[in-house]
């Protein structure tokens, strides 16, 4: 069989790392006033050196740059936006194994016009793609989803004034996607991930509850949202990969959406202009491999099924045995393996240590270099 030596790679790592004590020490200094903004950046600059050797030395091809400069997987992006605040909590809730858990995610406003008048992310990949380039890693970028600015809030979080037609928001939401991957192709970046939630969460009935509550049909969101992030990419160029990572909630070892990705995967999974699509299957509550009949022929699906969401390891067996079982729906050579999220989606991270960490990147590779060579 023919390995890409392009991304998707057949091991492949989705995002967040644990962060070290170097970090949470600066951001504690930096928040009391006693570090410079530049001393809080040189001490993540050597954190990303850091995770970089640590997935060079678990085998990857590809890295990121642990999202060690955020504190939350999409706040430090979308507060870049002008026009975006974040107003009270939404009643989801997250869930562990040992119930539920006190956390509620922010609930995303729209105060004014939207525009891209910073960088949103290219200056986080620019620190990065020397760094990549001298480990020899292929850099990859991930962002949160567009579809963040509408479904935390719902049109009644969008100011009527701004926007008094929706269309237009959507068409201001595209805009400004376009420009920053725009400035993350200037920078150098050809592999960009889309950290979408809100596709997973729309399969979780209670969900779907919470989305008729601010007023939204969560029927008809699904092409609404594959519209928007298409509209998003119409620009990509031919030599930028995408991925779209479809979670379904990931904090501190929890998660907030149970459902299989079969109410939205024929839409998600054939329509959606991205090469790639991490999908979450590291439990039961992830559903069947069912959905996988409806891949598109030119895309990769990325099986996650090693969890980030706990310490102890799966065996190479067990993965062997579910991607054997994912290759009777989808063909063997549009899968790939991954973990099932990122480690540290916000800032405290997975209830798991450094080196169980370190573990579970390697049984990503080992077992993609012993199924795909």
């Amino acid at each position: 069989m023919t390995v890409s030596v392009n991304p998707p790679f057949k091991a492949e790592v989705v995002g967040s790392l644990l962060r070290p004590d170097s970090i949470h020490d600066a951001r504690s200094l930096r928040a009391r006033g006693s570090l410079s903004a530049d001393e809080l950046w040189a001490t993540e600059t050597r954190a990303v050196e850091d995770a970089l050797a640590l997935q060079r030395a678990a085998g990857l091809k590809v890295c990121t740059d642990g999202e060690l400069r955020r504190r939350h997987w999409f706040m430090d992006f979308i507060e870049r936006i002008e026009g975006v605040g974040f107003e009270g909590s939404l009643p989801t809730r997250f869930h562990n194994e040992a119930g539920n858990i006190e956390f509620a995610p922010p609930r995303v406003v729209i105060n004014s016009k939207l525009k891209r008048v910073q960088p949103l992310a290219a200056h986080h990949f620019a620190a990065l793609k020397p760094l990549a380039d001298r480990a020899r890693l292929v850099a990859k970028q991930p962002i949160p989803s567009p579809t963040i600015l509408h479904f935390r809030g719902g049109r009644a979080a969008i100011d009527k004034t701004a926007y008094p037609d929706i269309e237009e928001f959507f068409a201001d939401v595209a805009k400004v996607y376009r420009e920053e991957i725009a400035a993350l192709y200037h920078a150098g970046c050809r592999y960009v991930q889309i950290d979408e939630t809100n596709l997973p969460f729309l399969c979780d009935p209670n969900i779907k509850e919470s989305a008729i509550r601010i007023g939204e049909d969560p029927d008809k969101l699904p092409a609404k949202y594959v519209a928007l992030l298409n509209d998003c990419l119409r620009d990509v160029p031919a030599d930028m990969v995408v991925g779209m990572h479809m979670c379904r909630g990931n904090h501190e070892s929890s998660w907030a959406a149970e459902g299989g990705y079969d109410p939205v995967a024929e839409l998600a999974f054939s329509a959606i202009d991205v090469d790639a699509l991490f999908l979450e299957y590291d439990s039961p509550r992830a559903g069947t491999f069912a959905p996988l009949r409806y891949l598109a022929k030119d895309k990769v699906a990325v099986l996650g099924l090693v969890t980030t969401k706990k310490g102890t390891l799966e065996t190479k067996d067990e993965i062997k045995h579910r991607i054997e079982e994912a290759a009777r729906v989808a063909p063997l050579s549009q899968l790939a393996l991954s973990p099932q999220c990122g480690f540290a989606s916000t800032i405290k991270g997975n209830a798991l240590t450094f080196d169980e960490q370190r573990r579970k990147l390697e049984l990503v590779v080992q077992v993609a270099e012993e199924i795909w060579g």
